[in-house]
């Protein structure tokens, strides 16, 4: 089964679960001034959940994310909201299922605490051997074990 775990922001993490058990993961920017322009985030996003999906075969049977329900400012909040509708709208077009999971969710099952910090993140993916860049892309691997775990793969 190929899983991709998704933690949405200007700065997003990335995981991909392969059928035969390897991962791929990273942390892409789309802040407006790199991808060209405000419009052009939501286009690069796009073209990036299709290459991702190509790295899976052109097959993913389901996307998860990081279900956030308060965030740090307006503009934030935004720009996830921008992010979960392109999201949203591409699984709908490629017939993938979409799952939210709550982020203290999240972090429970990674750390043991539904309140770990950053940092706690990032020390549990590089303990797991993951040589990870920043807290987006720890938190897509925490996303990316819990769905694992849920879809028994």
């Amino acid at each position: 089964m190929n899983i991709l775990a998704l933690d949405l922001g200007t700065q997003g993490g990335w995981a991909l679960s392969l059928c035969g058990g390897a991962v791929k993961s990273g942390s892409e920017s789309f802040a407006p001034g790199k991808c060209g322009g405000y419009g052009q985030r939501w286009m690069a996003f796009r073209t990036h959940l299709s290459s991702v999906r190509d790295m899976a075969g052109g097959e993913l049977q389901a996307v998860y994310y990081e279900d956030v329900k308060r965030h740090v400012s307006t503009l934030s909040a935004h720009a996830y909201g921008g992010f979960l509708a392109m999201l949203q709208a591409w699984c709908a077009t490629n017939n993938v299922r979409l799952i939210p999971v709550g982020v203290g969710t999240i972090k429970k099952h990674w750390t043991g605490a539904g309140n770990a910090k950053k940092a706690e993140m990032i020390d549990v993916a590089r303990a797991k051997g993951f040589a990870v860049i920043d807290d987006n892309q720890a938190d897509a691997l925490a996303i990316l074990s819990l769905a694992r775990h849920l879809e028994g793969a």
